[in-house]
């Protein structure tokens, strides 16, 4: 009867400590610098200057525009 009571307890314990939460911490890069400074490696974009915020900007409108299916039927 004591060693049922022990294997059941025992199963118990062992189903709980499954439950609990591994802790959570943040991992990959961190960073202060704006995304347009840039890395200072030169596989940089030609037509965009690293630290220029102008150019960054119209780097991304240009990307975008050119990945919209919309924008792309109509101007065939």
């Amino acid at each position: 009867m004591k060693a049922r009571a022990f294997v059941i307890a025992a199963g118990a314990l062992a189903l709980l400590a499954g439950c609990s939460e591994e802790p959570q911490t943040a991992s990959g890069v961190k960073s202060d610098t704006p995304n347009y400074a840039g890395t200072g490696q030169p596989y940089a974009l030609s037509d965009w200057k690293q630290g220029d915020k102008a150019s960054w900007e119209q780097q991304l409108r240009t990307r975008n525009q050119t990945q919209n299916e919309y924008v792309r039927v109509r101007q065939q």
